[in-house]
């Protein structure tokens, strides 16, 4: 063989070698963007329950403090005494 055909071949192999190691690094780039869009996503849905959860709770204490107002006021206007 000549020493143009062994620099073409060892050329051919070097850029190989680069081409498979971009595509390896563009792999897990995208990889590593999927998990993190994989995290995002259960950090945002963990995020609404914990959202649901909190107004669930000041819904029914809301509930509870206007039903306690009620019953002041009925007291306070006598119709809210119980049968003996």
């Amino acid at each position: 063989m000549s020493s143009a055909q062994l620099n073409a071949g060892q050329t051919r192999s070097e850029a190989q070698a680069k081409t498979e190691e971009l595509v390896n690094t563009a792999q897990n780039t995208a990889d590593k963007a999927c998990d993190k869009m994989a995290d995002s996503s259960e950090e945002a849905q963990r995020g609404k329950e914990q959202s649901a959860s909190f107004l669930q709770q000041t819904g029914e204490q809301v509930m509870s403090m206007a039903q306690g107002a009620i019953d002041g006021v009925k007291n306070t206007l006598g119709m809210n005494e119980r049968s003996k």
